[in-house]
């Protein structure tokens, strides 16, 4: 846990869910946190309570599709904390359906907040990792990409997209100042998959999503600890990729 003291993490996503857990979890062992997310009013809770249960947290409204709100996300982290070690891009989007539905909005969204949205998170951190000699990446991605399934190919897709982009990333910086995990996480109990269930045309799908994710998920806090045993790793020490579900999950 002494790695993890001053260290300041920026974190997309952090509203709530696997981006809020690890908000907490993070600023609980001692970081300083800046929380990004669309929803400000929600941000604001989860920064007051890490406040007053003693840590440091700053919040900025940001919307991963626009660069300007990932750069205005370093900038907080540098203003208010010296620097930024740690850029966790965890916003992510799925409508899932088959490829036949021609969902082309839902195609659209994801590939905007689930691949430009990343890219416009290394376009802001990258440069502050450079002048600063170190920097981290942590990547929020799914098991999704790992097994292909009906009705999820354009999601999982956009995880695969990163996947490859995180790896080209991490072989053009071997000078020690980049470190890059990519985290895969299984079921989680989170409003990620509501939203899901909700935007699914087949409501029979959807409500068998729902069940599934019910029995069967993980807590965010569990991928939360995941996303920390990266961070807290020394400097000369990467761990590049994090497959974490439930042991029951097929």
């Amino acid at each position: 846990m002494t790695e993890m003291v001053d260290k300041v993490v920026a974190i997309t996503g952090a509203s709530s869910g696997i981006g809020e857990a690890t908000a907490r979890l993070l600023a609980a062992r001692g970081a300083a946190v800046v929380l990004g997310a669309r929803r400000s009013d929600r941000l604001d809770q989860v920064a007051a309570d890490i406040v007053d249960r003693g840590g440091r947290a700053e919040v900025c409204t940001v919307d991963v599709t626009r660069r300007a709100d990932l750069e205005r996300l370093v900038d907080t982290a540098v203003t208010r904390f010296g620097r930024l070690d740690v850029l966790v891009n965890n916003a992510g989007v799925a409508r899932l359906g088959p490829v036949g539905d021609l969902d082309v909005d839902g195609w659209s969204a994801m590939i905007d907040v689930n691949v430009r949205g990343v890219l416009n998170g290394i376009a802001a951190a990258l440069p502050v990792f450079r002048a600063q000699g170190h920097g981290h990446l942590v990547t929020t991605l799914s098991t999704s990409g790992l097994t292909i399934t009906p009705t999820q190919a354009v999601y999982a897709g956009t995880k695969n997209a990163v996947r490859t982009l995180l790896e080209g990333l991490r072989q053009e910086c071997t000078d020690g100042a980049l470190r890059t995990t990519s985290i895969s996480p299984g079921m989680v109990r989170t409003e990620f998959s509501d939203r899901i269930a909700e935007s699914w045309t087949d409501r029979g799908a959807a409500s068998a999503l729902t069940d599934a994710v019910a029995e069967l998920g993980m807590a965010p806090d569990a991928v939360a600890r995941a996303i920390a045993f990266a961070i807290e790793q020394p400097d000369d020490v990467e761990v590049g990729d994090i497959t974490i579900r439930p042991t029951r999950q097929g």
